[in-house]
């Protein structure tokens, strides 16, 4: 069907558990659904950056996830972007976590900053990630909410152009543990912890 995800990705949402999301993050939660909900109400498109320090996983993370649940529940006209306050690189953890959970993913460049990409259903065009900054000019200029998904980034931006709404939704940093026993199972832990907010997120835009 032309709206389904790829099986695996639906596995992995119907793993996750929105109600047991607490109160007060649903409180941080509660600025994005109202700006999608304002945007889809008037029939606007829905443009959504989210913006960490590297652009490295938290924001690609985020990314990824939003676009496959707005795909999910129909909310239409939704484009995702991510950026930073600097260029590194996609990081392979999080884009290895993203493949066992389900999403096609392709590395299409080899280079320092690789372009991967990341599809989630059939019919969809994937998302394209790679490492740039939040004013790249593969991202939007204007018309859009600037989600900040680290702390870090929130705090040393101020402001950012263009941004209609800036909504600090913040996660802990994966990369606390790189090279240890447990990275694999952190990554998954912080993509599966976005990936139930963007569901819940998504969720009620449509009530």
């Amino acid at each position: 069907m032309e709206n389904t995800l790829f099986q695996r990705i639906e596995d992995t949402i119907r793993s996750l558990d929105a109600h047991a999301i607490s109160d007060e993050r649903k409180r941080s939660l509660k600025p994005l659904v109202d700006y999608i909900q304002s945007k889809k109400r008037v029939d606007q498109a829905i443009r959504l950056n989210f913006i960490c320090t590297h652009n490295s996983r938290r924001s690609h993370l985020a990314q990824v996830w939003a676009q496959a649940m707005a795909h999910q529940f129909g909310v239409h006209r939704v484009n995702c972007y991510s950026g930073g306050t600097e260029t590194t690189a996609l990081f392979p953890m999080a884009a290895k976590t993203l493949a066992k959970q389900g999403f096609d993913v392709r590395a299409l460049t080899s280079d320092a900053n690789p372009i991967y990409s990341i599809k989630f259903a059939d019919n969809a065009h994937p998302v394209m990630g790679f490492s740039k900054t939040y004013d790249d000019a593969f991202n939007p200029a204007s018309d859009f909410a600037a989600v900040m998904t680290c702390s870090q980034a929130d705090a040393g931006c101020p402001f950012i152009p263009g941004a209609e709404a800036r909504i600090p939704i913040t996660y802990e940093d994966p990369k606390l543990f790189d090279d240890s026993p447990r990275q694999a199972e952190k990554y998954a832990e912080r993509s599966l912890e976005i990936a139930t907010e963007m569901l819940y997120v998504f969720l009620s835009v449509g009530r």
